[in-house]
């Protein structure tokens, strides 16, 4: 018996412009143009809040100041400085002269490594502090509410009152040198009042760490640790085998947030010892310079946003995305 496939019909093709399909692409459409429509008001004062206040900031940084000329001696009006506002920060440079000690252009360098030192220091012992905090308030136990609620205090406080409270704890007549026996000057010699803000930052924002963490700690399923308890993995092995790669990536977005609030200190420095004893900041520098000149402060702080960016970027690019992917393919690459 022979088959006439010439005879057979063909199956019909998709029609693209099915009365269906057109609604559904109208609909696609007027739901782009409605959403492009209520984003529209968000991002116009996005770029007035942030966009314009950086470009304005990058524009006045390639200015002069206003004020008195060293060489002539009279009143100028500023003009266009070139990079003068930057070398004078980086390099250092004062009228194309090393700027005098004491000088706030003196004082960059010394600034950008105390910034560092804090951002350093503080997120390393509130990442380790947060995260025995967060393991403690993710078991069972009762009244865990409440050491969940009692743990978050010190975050809530404003900083400008966590700066007082301590400043007054480490007077000379204070708290802990009456609780220590000790004479030591906290806030008035260099490296007693580095470990006094260290102390009252890792106090002030450790709470938040642990939070942080507590949410990516949540999100391992108990049958996990079960199934290592079952096949004999120890305590140490279930923290380095299961916990710590599961909740590498809350703990990296945690030290993120907590790095880029570090390099930008200002309350606690400021109000604890107004920045002196070695513990000016480039945000204290930026505000000491704004007293002197508006121009030179735009070309700091364009500096200062300009590292807290690559910062930034680096652990976006490097840590975090590594993570999150590390994570999502169970750890193998």
């Amino acid at each position: 018996m022979s088959t006439d496939v010439t005879n057979t019909p063909a199956p019909p093709k998709a029609d693209h412009h099915m009365p269906g399909r057109e609604s559904a692409d109208r609909k696609q459409v007027t739901q782009g143009r409605w959403a492009s429509l209520l984003l529209t008001p968000s991002l116009v004062l996005l770029a007035i809040v942030i966009i314009y206040p950086v470009v304005n900031a990058i524009i006045m940084s390639f200015q002069k100041d206003s004020g008195l000329d060293p060489a002539t001696g009279f009143f100028v009006e500023g003009g266009p400085a070139g990079f003068d506002n930057y070398t004078h920060w980086l390099l250092q440079q004062c009228n194309g002269q090393p700027c005098p000690p004491g000088t706030l252009g003196a004082q960059f360098w010394d600034s950008f490594g105390v910034t560092f030192f804090f951002a350093a220091v503080t997120v390393a012992l509130e990442t380790v502090l947060g995260f025995w905090m967060a393991i403690i308030m993710a078991r069972s136990f009762r009244g865990r509410s409440a050491v969940r609620a009692a743990v978050l205090v010190p975050w809530a406080i404003p900083t400008a009152v966590t700066a007082k409270l301590w400043f007054f704890i480490f007077a000379f007549e204070g708290i802990a040198n009456k609780l220590f026996g000790a004479q030591i000057l906290w806030t008035g010699s260099e490296w007693p009042a580095k470990w006094a803000i260290i102390i009252a930052d890792v106090w002030k924002t450790t709470p938040f760490m642990a939070l942080l963490i507590l949410a990516g700690l949540q999100l391992i399923p108990d049958e996990v640790y079960e199934a290592a308890k079952v096949d004999g993995a120890s305590t140490w092995q279930r923290f380095t085998q299961i916990t710590l790669p599961l909740v590498k990536p809350a703990l990296m977005v945690a030290i993120l947030f907590r790095v880029l609030d570090a390099l930008r200190m200002y309350d606690l420095p400021a109000i604890m010892t107004g920045g002196a004893n070695g513990t000016s900041t480039l945000s204290i520098l930026v505000v000491q310079q704004i007293r002197q000149g508006f121009n030179t402060a735009a070309a700091l702080s364009t500096i200062t946003f300009l590292v807290i960016f690559i910062v930034a970027f680096i652990f976006v690019r490097f840590l975090g995305a590594n993570a999150v992917a590390a994570a999502s393919t169970g750890g193998k690459k």
